[in-house]
């Protein structure tokens, strides 16, 4: 007979990472153990509800003692995979893939840029970080040669459906779309979309019931 596979909720893995924050900010005041009274007051959400994102793992907290902050810290990043490294691929040299490829907090988590691709042969070279740029059509033997695992699209929505084929077809697996479009891709595709009209036109509601 075979364990039954437990569905973790959307909501409960974007949440993680904030446990991850949180926790990182615990360990760095040498704080050993944590209460969920205490991670849920620093994010602003009920400790019932932390303790039931972290049921989904096991608990994974001490009884009548609280969260041993190194070791849910580890469990975590686990979750996360964070304890693998991903080499990350960015299709688009404009605005957004340039500074994509700047931030520094990836590394930190995990992640490396290891190269952008670019069909406009004047962005060709590298970015000020060092970082390659390279013709969009040496995707396939760049995958291959630098063992990247995803790709994020900073891309025009227009282009979007086209570029996640060619992805596709170079062997990634994992797409990070920062397109204002949904994507067609083989079903074993992992796609997290970032909207970000979507973001800002929430806090724009939330503002206009608030102050009008």
């Amino acid at each position: 007979m075979t364990e039954e596979l437990v569905v973790i909720p959307k909501a409960t893995i974007s949440r993680l990472p904030l446990y991850f924050r949180a926790l990182t900010e615990y360990y760095h005041l040498d704080i050993a153990l944590v209460s969920s009274e205490e991670i849920a007051q620093k994010l602003g959400i009920t400790s019932s509800q932390l303790r039931k994102d972290l049921s989904y793992f096991g608990g994974l907290g001490i009884r009548g003692a609280g969260y041993d902050v190194s070791y849910l810290l580890g469990k975590i990043k686990e979750i996360l995979g964070m304890d693998k490294k991903r080499r990350l691929a960015i299709i688009g040299a404009g605005k957004l893939g340039i500074a994509l490829a700047g931030y520094t907090g990836f590394r930190q988590h995990g992640l490396e840029v290891v190269a952008l691709f670019e069909k406009d042969d004047t962005k060709l070279g590298q970015t000020k970080e060092k970082i390659p740029i390279f013709h969009l059509s040496e995707l396939s033997d760049q995958k291959v040669k630098l063992g990247m695992d995803i790709a994020a699209l900073a891309v025009p929505a227009s282009e979007a459906q086209d570029v996640a084929d060619l992805v596709v077809a170079a062997g990634f697996k994992g797409i990070w779309n920062f397109a204002p479009t949904r994507l067609d891709v083989p079903k074993d595709i992992i796609v997290q979309y970032e909207d970000l009209v979507v973001g800002i036109l929430t806090l724009s509601h939330h503002l206009s019931r608030k102050i009008g």
